[in-house]
């Protein structure tokens, strides 16, 4: 129970925090599309917004109005009741995506690496571990999604049958904290790699950065060094010469200094002609030999065999993806504008952000007591997305004491945990669209 009251801590000023961007009085001149939006007093006022579109669901939209009306305010007086579902349409439109950038940079970032609370962020070895890689979401039919992301043809045995949009969404994942520090989405014609520069930014000088295959070159590398960070990526059989030796001695814990020259071309002012590479081989659980590139070059610093588990903790950023797609239902927009779906990305960020940091007592709690357990547990996602997004206009927008909120918040999560089971692997099989519809219409739980 050492680290509970901490983390309790660490929740209510994280709740204090948001309350306090959300009451800003210049939040909504910062984030909206024109000066005159939102100057008027109505009933839908910015961070009234705001709430709605984190809350975002499969209920109708009109319920979900319905259910805030219903809701004591942050003054305690009950909400109006004539709000229409078209009147939120178009406050929503008036709203820039950025609002939810600069809610996760000004009120989690600070609370869960600030100096008040930052000694509870894991980290290895001094270091943060942070995963890039980036996903594809399919988006819903319309001419504004197709024009603005690309368009994905459909064809089967009997030739073309349609076509749909779709985007490429990168994020760059704190992967021991569970924290998204940084998030785009984009047409999915762009490749991932072009949209690392746009991450790095959000690099701190010390943090590792991991990254599969698709990254791994001598150029993603000096980026990385260049932004102050240290970088564990997964090489190809195909990459560098050094590399593809390691593969053919298929060799495990080995560890080796190597120079990489730059490639040939022209080079930023100041870039290196040259960079030392440690690499590293480590064998899989199914015999396969695995190649990692660090620039962690100190091997009694950095052990050789902590990096099978290091690397493996990347495995976090697919379930995090997971999550977006299944749990937090990113795929079904709440709208079918380019504004609608950059919303949504960014509320998703944030929400998944925030219940990260909540359900931190929790598991502290459930950690403590599971010497009496033939099996760890841990809090169970569905139960603490769900209730986040069921108590979230009472932890943010309502005069109920956060306090209470949250103490029923972690009691659900504590009562309903689920069994953790190290080792399990579940075979993986090639993409099928059958089985993805399948699974989509038929298997997929959401949260709210």
């Amino acid at each position: 129970m050492t680290h509970v009251l901490p983390l309790q801590k660490r929740s209510l000023a994280l709740v204090t925090a948001l309350r306090q961007q959300f009451g800003r009085a210049d939040l909504g001149a910062l984030h909206r599309r024109r000066p005159e939006d939102f100057t008027r007093e109505r009933q839908l006022i910015f961070p009234v917004v705001l709430l709605l579109l984190l809350q975002k669901s499969l209920k109708s939209l009109q319920a979900r109005l319905h259910e805030w009306a219903a809701s004591p305010t942050a003054s305690g007086e009950p909400a109006p009741l004539s709000v229409t579902a078209g009147a939120f349409t178009r406050a929503r439109a008036k709203v820039r995506a950025s609002v939810f950038v600069a809610l996760n940079r000004a009120a989690v970032l600070p609370t869960v690496y600030g100096p008040e609370h930052g000694a509870l962020a894991q980290r290895w070895r001094g270091h943060r571990v942070l995963g890039l890689d980036s996903s594809r979401l399919r988006l819903p039919e319309s001419a504004a999604l197709h024009g603005h992301f690309g368009t994905v043809p459909c064809a089967n045995r009997h030739g073309a049958q349609g076509s749909f949009p779709e985007a490429r969404v990168s994020v760059l994942y704190d992967l021991r904290n569970e924290i998204a520090l940084d998030g785009v989405v984009v047409g999915s014609r762009q490749g991932e790699t072009s949209l690392v520069a746009a991450h790095l930014a959000q690099l701190a000088a010390g943090d590792v950065l991991i990254t599969d295959r698709g990254y791994t070159s001598w150029n993603h590398f000096a980026q990385v060094r260049a932004a102050g960070g240290h970088f564990v990526a997964r090489c190809s059989r195909g990459s560098f010469a050094a590399v593809q030796a390691l593969f053919r001695a298929d060799r495990a814990d080995v560890s080796r200094l190597v120079t990489l020259p730059a490639p040939a071309g022209p080079r930023a002012a100041g870039a290196p002609t040259a960079l030392v590479v440690r690499l590293l081989t480590v064998r899989l659980g199914t015999g396969e030999l695995e190649v990692l590139a660090t620039s962690l070059l100190d091997e009694a610093a950095y052990p050789t065999a902590e990096f099978a588990m290091v690397y493996g903790w990347r495995w976090g950023q697919e379930t995090f993806y997971a999550r977006l797609k299944g749990r937090l239902d990113l795929e079904h927009c709440s709208g079918q504008t380019v504004a609608a779906v950059e919303q949504d990305f960014q509320a998703t960020l944030l929400l998944a952000n925030v219940e990260s940091v909540l359900r931190g007592p929790a598991q502290a709690q459930l950690d403590a007591g599971a010497a009496g357990r033939t099996q760890a547990v841990q809090v169970n996602r569905a139960v603490s997305l769900h209730a986040l997004k069921t108590r979230l206009i009472d932890l943010l927008g309502s005069a109920i004491p956060t306090e209470s909120v949250l103490a029923e918040m972690m009691t659900w999560f504590v009562r309903n945990p689920v069994s953790v089971r190290p080792g399990r692997k579940v075979r993986r099989r090639p993409p099928s669209p059958a089985r993805s519809y399948h699974y989509q219409r038929r298997v997929r739980k959401i949260v709210f």
